[in-house]
């Protein structure tokens, strides 16, 4: 088995694979890559038997087909220090020897038979579902919701993004409890109604590799696996099992009181404030009434405070709400209009926050955050 490839080209495709390698693997088969050629075609794998990423790299010069496990650490450290030349892979598939030519150098190492390497899981025909989306609209849909999945052990549905299809919309769910982000787009859909919820890690990685496609994502998926295949990547992830809470029946659909506010003023004024609330517990309150905000915070331990009031539009009554300053931040920080809306019902309930202008015409954000109880 022999071919020849550009260093900075293996490089980078090995660079995107890797993150799929966990630290703590439980099959010492798996801090390697699989490197399988087959004709003029080199196809290289990482798995942590949850996430599965395949790349592909046409050659131009390879001969004998066949597969073996290469180290990872040591070919992509080494990989690394080569400037751009190609290098030349000679291994021989009985020895499992691996001899790496350079313009100036030869570099040995050792691999393992491809054939340890974990097997893909299948999907079952009777249970699969298959839908192709627009990359940009699966970026869209993972970026805009993973910062609000959860890390609770105790309930690992909640550490994904729930991903549900129907004809008329897709829907990308995803909450900590605290808070909730629905993102929903009305220019894509699918033909039959369905669901299944993505791990972070696999979501993580789409998010890394979706920028440079630009053909449509195939997506087929039954009730444990999903496979994502793109054009130069295929991703196969280990689905997150269970039932997802009803996640409508906590959207607040009366709110009376709509603020809106410059985002940036807004999240920039709860920075600063923030910083005198309670470590603990973070609490900011803001008190709207007319049209201004005052936003407080204090730490009654350590007899510091802080307070700003500016202008805004507000459209209904009085009210004075809690809530922990760094969750509202970081949902300020996942909208990216310049002015948001805020709607309150009463200072128990939920606080929705919404893109006061839509990038896109098929796109309906929705961010809701769970308000803090204040010690009057």
């Amino acid at each position: 088995m022999k071919f020849v490839i550009s260093s900075t080209e293996l490089l980078s495709h090995l660079q995107v694979v890797s993150r799929v390698i966990s630290s703590k693997n439980t099959l010492p088969i798996l801090d390697n890559f699989l490197f399988k050629l087959s004709k003029n075609e080199l196809e290289i794998t990482a798995s942590d038997l949850e996430s599965t990423l395949i790349t592909r790299i046409v050659l131009e010069n390879a001969s004998e087909e066949g597969s073996i496990a290469m180290p990872a650490r040591i070919i992509t450290d080494a990989l690394k220090e080569f400037s751009e030349q190609p290098l030349t892979f000679e291994i021989n598939l009985d020895s499992l020897a691996i001899v790496i030519n350079s313009e100036t150098g030869k570099f040995n190492i050792v691999g393992q038979n491809g054939s340890d390497f974990p097997q893909l899981p299948g999907l079952k025909d009777e249970q699969k579902t298959s839908f192709k989306i627009a990359p940009d609209v699966l970026l869209a849909g993972i970026s805009n919701t993973i910062f609000a999945t959860a890390e609770d052990e105790l309930r690992p549905v909640m550490n994904g993004i729930f991903i549900e299809l129907s004809p008329d919309n897709l829907t990308f769910v995803a909450s900590d409890a605290h808070k909730l982000v629905r993102y929903r787009r009305t220019d894509a859909s699918a033909e039959t109604e369905s669901s299944f919820i993505l791990p972070k890690k696999p979501a993580s990685l789409l998010k890394n590799i979706l920028p440079g496609e630009s053909d449509e994502v195939s997506v087929e998926f039954d009730e444990k696996n999903a496979y994502f295949i793109l054009e130069k990547y295929k991703l196969v992830s280990r689905l997150i099992d269970g039932n997802y809470p009803s996640y409508a029946s906590v959207i607040p659909s009366d709110n009376p009181n709509k603020l809106t506010i410059d985002r940036v003023e807004f999240s920039n004024a709860l920075k600063r404030v923030s910083v005198f609330s309670n470590q603990a517990s973070n609490l900011v309150k803001l008190q709207i009434s007319g049209n201004q905000i005052s936003i407080s915070a204090q730490d009654l331990d350590f007899s510091i405070s802080g307070h700003e009031r500016f202008n805004c539009q507000y459209d209904g009554e009085e009210m004075e709400i809690g809530f922990k300053s760094i969750f509202l931040i970081e949902i300020l920080s996942n909208i990216s209009s310049e002015n948001v809306v805020m709607e309150l019902s009463d200072p128990t309930r939920a606080g929705l926050l919404i893109p006061a202008e839509k990038e896109n015409d098929g796109e309906d954000v929705l961010m809701l955050l769970m308000p803090m109880m204040i010690n009057t």
